[in-house]
C-alpha cells in the first residue's frame, strides 16, 4: 500500500485529547491499511517511533425516518490508536490533513 494515503487525518474528540497526555493519538486511516503500514508511514512521514498500534472499525450510526428509509448520522471509517516511546517526539497533527 502507499504509504503516503495510509494516515487520513486526526479525530478531535474529548476522548482523543484525554488519550493525548499518555502519548496515545487517535488517527482516521485508510481502509485497506494494517498495523504495520501506520507503523512504517509515521516512522517515514512523521518521524516518530511508535510502540502500539491499535486498530478499530468504527461502524455508521444510523437512524430510521420513515419506513424502511434512514439517515446515516456518523459514517464507518477505520481508526487507529498509536502509543509512541518516550524518547519520540510529539506527532504535530496538524500537519495531517482532516
Amino acid at each position: 500500500m502507499n504509504l503516503t494515503t495510509v494516515i487520513l487525518g486526526s479525530v478531535v474528540t474529548e476522548k482523543a485529547e484525554r488519550l493525548k497526555i499518555g502519548r496515545t493519538y487517535v488517527l482516521r486511516i485508510h481502509a485497506d491499511a494494517t498495523k504495520v503500514d501506520v507503523k512504517n508511514a509515521l516512522r517515514i512521514h512523521y518521524g516518530v517511533e511508535p510502540i502500539k498500534v491499535r486498530i478499530l472499525k468504527v461502524v455508521p450510526k444510523r437512524r430510521m425516518i420513515g419506513r424502511g428509509k434512514f439517515i446515516e448520522k456518523r459514517e464507518a471509517e477505520r481508526r487507529a490508536l498509536v502509543t509512541l516511546t518516550e524518547k519520540s517526539k510529539a506527532l504535530d497533527l496538524t500537519s495531517i490533513t482532516s
